[in-house]
């Protein structure tokens, strides 16, 4: 992901080495002291912050919160990551994305002060400052990785920690069982502070439930003391004190009601801003967050199959978790229009492609492998995962000649998918 042209990146690469590989262990006592140095940004931000971790639906949330946020009059801060085409997407202060000029002077002031911090560190830490010196209303704020050595869990007192599903991923750093990722991402809960936690399964909801006992952080569960769910057409919320009746979410796919009603009972339970029902319809219908199960419907690169009678579809999603809320999806549109499901799939080589694969393979007709740019997993192991899977599937050298193989197909339903490198690939080309 990411352009070459990307000045801001360029900058952050220049001071602190890539972002990935750079072989610094979790260290968060040098974000701190780098943090110090720059005259505590963490502890000034003058808005309430929302601190959101888990392994799937981070992005989405926010997406929800922060449109949410803006329909009632409020000015929003927010840190997400990956991007898609250039880092200062990450960075949206005051409802603006930051421009590179901005982001590039404070990455120099961040450096000034440190160069033992990591890449990472060093974009939570110009985040902090660019969020300091702009006033807002609130702040949302992403995990990197984890949560309890993350750089973003240095914000000493948010006004709510928030926990999205939690999958497997990210195994090389968090650990290879479900437990022991879930250990990671309960770190950011803070005693007295509430945890708006998303539905979880039993083995990750048992180390959350044990770590807001331990250390004294109230829980608010979706099932338990909320809940959200679809019901004739539209999506309802509600909480101990309150009910929302509310149209269904504007981004697709069933996880998206669970993803913006954990947005609503967010907000819902934040003592910090009283918010209108109809600007939560406003923002559940208006959010948007690219890639993320979307629809291509006017541009060049899905035009030839759209001429078909066919849709091309685009997702960043690239864990078995995510597998199976595309799984989820794809059988839905299949009940609105029944069609030959194709998926072009391209993962990276650290990438669990054979559970991916599993879990997606129950709701394809075919699958066609292709390459990314760079350290990819390679095509014949995708594929040779589908046809384990029961799946008829080839391999393609890149994603045009992939979509030229669907077009034998009648009025196919074409699902890309695998990597948000991918996705933006194919967003690039659609433009």
């Amino acid at each position: 992901m990411g352009d070459a042209d990307d000045r801001a990146s360029a900058a952050f690469v220049a001071c602190f080495g890539p972002e990935f590989g750079h072989g610094k262990s979790f260290d968060l006592q040098r974000l701190k002291n780098a943090l110090r140095a720059l005259g505590d940004p963490h502890a000034h931000l003058g808005a309430p912050v929302f601190h959101v971790a888990g392994t799937n639906g981070k992005g989405s949330t926010i997406a929800f919160m922060r449109a949410i946020a803006e329909a009632a009059g409020l000015r929003v801060h927010a840190f997400t990551k990956p991007h898609l085409f250039a880092l200062r997407e990450r960075f949206v202060v005051a409802g603006e994305t930051v421009r590179d000029d901005a982001l590039i002077g404070a990455v120099q002031r961040v450096a000034a002060v440190s160069a033992e911090i990591t890449n990472f560190d060093a974009q939570v830490a110009a985040a902090l400052l660019l969020f300091s010196e702009t006033p807002a209303d609130l702040v949302l704020f992403e995990t990197g990785m984890g949560g309890r050595e993350d750089s973003s869990n240095v914000i000493p007192v948010p006004a709510a920690s928030i926990i999205t599903p939690i999958g497997v991923d990210h195994q090389d750093v968090l650990g290879d069982t479900l437990a022991e990722i879930a250990a990671h991402k309960a770190g950011i809960l803070k005693q007295h502070t509430p945890a708006l936690i998303a539905r979880q399964t039993p083995e990750a909801m048992a180390v959350i439930e044990a770590e807001a006992a331990r250390i004294g952080a109230p829980l608010f569960r979706c099932g338990v003391e909320w809940d959200c769910f679809a019901s004739n057409g539209r999506m309802v919320v509600q909480t101990e004190t309150r009910a929302l009746d509310l149209p269904l979410p504007a981004l697709v796919g069933v996880h998206q009601i669970d993803n913006a009603g954990l947005a609503c009972a967010t907000l819902l339970g934040a003592a910090c801003h009283a918010i209108s029902d109809e600007a939560f319809a406003s923002g559940i219908t208006s959010a948007r967050w690219p890639a993320r199960l979307q629809l291509l419907a006017r541009g060049a690169l899905s035009a030839p199959i759209r001429a078909l009678g066919g849709e091309v579809w685009v997702d960043g999603g690239h864990n078995a978790h995510a597998a199976a809320a595309l799984a989820r999806a794809l059988r839905t549109l299949a009940r609105v229009r029944a069609a030959p499901t194709i998926a072009i799939v391209g993962m990276r080589a650290r990438k669990d492609d054979a559970a991916f694969i599993a879990a997606l393979s129950p709701a394809i007709d075919h699958l066609i492998a292709v390459p990314l740019s760079d350290d990819h997993a390679p095509p014949d192991n995708i594929a040779c995962h589908a046809r384990n899977a029961g799946v008829s599937a080839d391999t393609a050298p890149a994603l045009c000649t992939a979509l030229d193989k669907t077009q034998r197909f009648s009025a196919p339903r074409v699902l890309i998918c695998g990597s948000l490198s991918l996705a933006a690939a194919a967003l690039a080309n659609e433009n």
